[in-house]
């Protein structure tokens, strides 16, 4: 297969992410993708698979590694509307650490809730690990998440909200007493065919969903090489011979040569790094 390169990353674009700590990307997959997209998400939710069922509370549901679970999800893995993107933020050394879906009810009216709550406000960061090891202040960008919303997008779907510009603040979230969300948190304002970019530091929390509908979505994690996954392994993803390089890297091809024998740390990154080059050269300021 050859891909055919997209456009370099725009700089206003990663100079924006590197202000506000989120990004949205505009038309980052088709209309009739995301039926698809949401369809498969449907079938998967209906099973009664267990391998990489994801539940918590108030009736949050969904799977890790669906890129393995459905073939619809697989173009999501090296979407060339976001790539670039990426990997300017980042580097070519990357891999998909997670693809994850995600299903929350709407609350009924009255409803109760056990998160989002006074006490429980829900807001985070991710990698909460990486934070515990290394302390809060030490912490560097170590991965990207891409979230595409799958159902109706209202101002009460509950689709995600962020803190402006928190990935450059060592401090904690301050949510003033008896509320749920900390000054200046915003809902981004997305369209359907439309991403949004954020980084382990970004202080995030789940809307409150009251639209009457479920809210699905799909979050792909993008990371470090030498950072482990947090999906079940797929190896089998690696041997279909309608993926290329670029996607074969993502899905974790791992530091070897042509015969197996081990290759020098960073190797298996070798597509995505040649990728990138080809891509540059399109810049009108490469020479």
């Amino acid at each position: 297969m050859t891909r055919t390169l997209p456009a370099p990353p725009d700089p206003d674009d990663l100079a924006a992410f590197d202000r506000d700590s989120y990004l949205i990307l505009r038309d980052a997959i088709s209309p009739g993708q995301r039926q698809q997209l949401a369809a498969a998400s449907d079938r998967l939710l209906a099973t009664g698979r267990t391998a990489g069922r994801d539940r918590s509370t108030d009736g949050k549901d969904g799977f890790r590694g669906v890129v393995a679970m459905d073939d619809v999800f697989l173009p999501l893995v090296a979407n060339p509307a976001i790539l670039p993107t990426l990997v300017g933020l980042l580097s070519p050394n990357l891999h998909l650490m997670s693809s994850n879906l995600i299903y929350m009810p709407s609350i009924p009216p009255g409803g109760t809730r056990t998160i989002r709550v006074p006490e429980r406000h829900g807001w985070h960061r991710d990698m909460a690990a990486a934070t515990t090891d290394l302390g809060r202040e030490k912490v560097p960008r170590l991965s990207i998440k891409a979230a595409y919303y799958l159902s109706d997008i209202t101002p009460d779907a509950g689709t995600t909200m962020f803190l402006p510009g928190s990935s450059n603040d060592t401090a904690p979230v301050t949510v003033p007493e008896g509320a749920i969300d900390p000054p200046g948190a915003i809902t981004p304002n997305i369209g359907p065919l439309d991403v949004v970019l954020f980084e382990n530091r970004t202080w995030h929390a789940g809307g409150l969903n009251t639209s009457g509908r479920p809210r699905l979505a799909v979050m792909m994690q993008y990371g470090y090489r030498w950072l482990a996954g947090l999906d079940d392994p797929a190896p089998h993803l690696l041997d279909r011979p309608d993926l290329d390089d670029v996607e074969r890297q993502l899905l974790g091809t791992p530091d070897r040569n042509p015969d197996g024998s081990i290759a020098h740390e960073g190797a298996g990154a070798w597509a995505l790094r040649e990728w990138w080059q080809s891509v540059n050269s399109l810049s009108p300021h490469s020479s």
